[in-house]
């Protein structure tokens, strides 16, 4: 089942699985409490098995009307079995009903496969975000162009 859920939640997963276990305040996003932010979990058999964190962000180059998603996490007992899939399937969902033309985010250089799976194109040369690694910006396009 995929729903909202607090803030609060997403933390446990981000720290485990984006901070590699690193004290809980590397988890927190600075646009944790932006405005028209939400969270979203995938929760399998009553425990939460995925998080991701959308809010209101143009992508520079893109222009009005996007997204973006932040702190994506899956427990790596749960992954591979569609879960981050179906939780991103869902957010385009509610934000087609909310009118946003696309989503974009950093990827990992090894979730690259995973997103382009999903329908997300490569926008930007790969850049290092530090302490964590290799990183692409992607988009994916809502409104088709």
């Amino acid at each position: 089942m995929i729903r909202k859920i607090a803030l609060e939640e997403v933390y446990p997963l981000r720290t485990a699985v984006l901070r590699n276990g690193r004290p809980f305040p590397a988890c927190v996003l600075p646009t944790d409490n932006a405005e028209g932010i939400f969270h979203l979990g995938y929760f399998e058999g009553g425990r939460l098995v995925c998080v991701g964190t959308f809010f209101l962000e143009d992508y520079p180059e893109n222009g009005a009307g996007g997204f973006r998603l932040r702190g994506m996490a899956t427990d790596p007992e749960f992954a591979g079995k569609g879960f981050g899939a179906a939780l991103i399937n869902f957010a385009i969902n509610e934000l087609t009903s909310a009118q946003a033309s696309y989503i974009w985010c950093n990827a990992r250089i090894t979730a690259l496969g995973f997103y382009k799976k999903l329908g997300f194109e490569v926008i930007s040369a790969e850049f290092e975000v530090p302490g964590i690694g290799a990183h692409f910006d992607m988009r994916y396009q809502i409104v088709k162009v």
